[in-house]
C-alpha cells in the first residue's frame, strides 16, 4: 500500500518495508495514525528504484526479506551516503543480524513482537536524529564559510587558540607579535561570530585544521 506519495518527501516521512502484507498495513496505519506520512513497500528493490538521495524521514525495515536484505539496504544506504535513519525490525533469533545492521548504520532495531508504543517510540527516536543529523550538517556548513572568510594567518591563530595555545605561546610559533596575535584572534572572534574563547574552541574543533 502506498498512502501520501506526494507527502512522504515531508521531514516526517517513514517509508516502510516489509514483503509481509498484513505487518506492512498494520504498521503504516499506525503510523498514519500518529499523523505521519506513509510511503510502504513490498521490499527493498521496489524502495530503491524510487529512492532519492534528498529522500525525508526514516525507514522502517524488516532485516529478513526475500531478495536484498535489510543489510544489504543499509549497505547501499551507506553508498550512496543517505542520511536516512534506518530502523531494523527483526524475528526471533535474529539479534545477531540486528547487531550487525547496527554496526552497517542502522539508528534501532525493534524484536518481534513489538507493541504500538516501542513502534511509534522507535520512529520518533529516529526522526529526531535525523533533524539532529541535518541541524549539525547545515551548521558545520555555516562554520565553513565563516572560516572560508578568514585570512590564512588568521585560520593559523584560529587552530591554535583550538590547541589551548596562549597569545604568547601562538606568537612565538607564528613569528609575530604578542599585539598581532590579538588583534588576529579579535577578527577571529567577529569573522566566526564566536561569543566566547570557549565558543571559538568548539567551532575550531568541528571543522578541524584548516
Amino acid at each position: 500500500m502506498t498512502t501520501r506519495g506526494a507527502e512522504a518527501r515531508t521531514s516526517n516521512a517513514v517509508h516502510i518495508i516489509d514483503d509481509d502484507l498484513a505487518i506492512r498495513r498494520a504498521l503504516t496505519m499506525l503510523a498514519e495514525a500518529a499523523g505521519l506520512s506513509v510511503r510502504a513497500h513490498a521490499d527493498a528493490e521496489s524502495f530503491l528504484r524510487r529512492f532519492d538521495p534528498q529522500t525525508s524521514g526514516c525507514v522502517v525495515t524488516d532485516v529478513r526479506m526475500p531478495g536484498a536484505s535489510g543489510l544489504d539496504l543499509l549497505r547501499h544506504l551507506r553508498q550512496a551516503a543517505a542520511d536516512l535513519p534506518v530502523l531494523v525490525i527483526t524475528g526471533h533469533g535474529d539479534v545477531p543480524m540486528a547487531v550487525e545492521a547496527m554496526k552497517a548504520g542502522a539508528c534501532d532495531f525493534l524484536e518481534k513482537p513489538f507493541d504500538s508504543d516501542a513502534f511509534l517510540d522507535a520512529i520518533g527516536r529516529a526522526l529526531d536524529q535525523r533533524a539532529r543529523t541535518r541541524q549539525a550538517g547545515t551548521q558545520t556548513e555555516v562554520l565553513r564559510a565563516r572560516r572560508a572568510s578568514l585570512t590564512e594567518r588568521e585560520a593559523a591563530v584560529m587552530d591554535l587558540v583550538a590547541e589551548g595555545l596562549s597569545n604568547a605561546e601562538t606568537a612565538a610559533r607564528l613569528s609575530i607579535s604578542v599585539r598581532t596575535v590579538e588583534n588576529h584572534r579579535a577578527r577571529v572572534m567577529e569573522k566566526m561570530e564566536a561569543r566566547s574563547l570557549s565558543d571559538l574552541v568548539r567551532m575550531a574543533l568541528r571543522l578541524g585544521p584548516a
